[in-house]
């Protein structure tokens, strides 16, 4: 009996684990800007693959795709190391959506991934 008391808390502590480290790509969803800018919600993981278009100052650019342009929150530590991007580089960003109730929405960016 004690090692029963004993192995449930082990068990269930492990797949709680296994849970967490299926990593934020795990739930992304690849998405166009114009279904994120419009039907996306508000901490939903996306996955949209475009340009950036425009630094808007600090950590904000603009991002677009073939269907529409959304604002990023991309910090300085994750641009690629030894690879510039400019407006024809084509990027596949890993991020959620932060939906504001008033004013834009943008997507914090988590990964950059540098596609061509």
């Amino acid at each position: 009996m004690k090692k029963l008391i004993i192995a449930c808390p082990i068990v269930t502590s492990a797949v709680e684990v296994h849970a967490i480290c299926a990593g934020p790509r795990a739930a992304a969803t690849v998405t166009t800007v114009h279904q994120l800018r419009d039907a996306g919600k508000d901490d939903q993981r996306v996955a949209p693959r475009g340009h950036i278009v425009k630094s808007i100052g600090d950590e904000n650019y603009r991002f677009a795709d073939s269907t529409a342009e959304i604002p990023l929150k991309i910090d300085h530590k994750l641009w690629p190391a030894g690879r510039p991007l400019n407006e024809t580089s084509t990027i596949e960003l890993t991020g959620k959506r932060n939906k504001e109730i008033v004013g834009t929405s943008k997507v914090k960016v988590h990964d950059i991934k540098v596609v061509q």
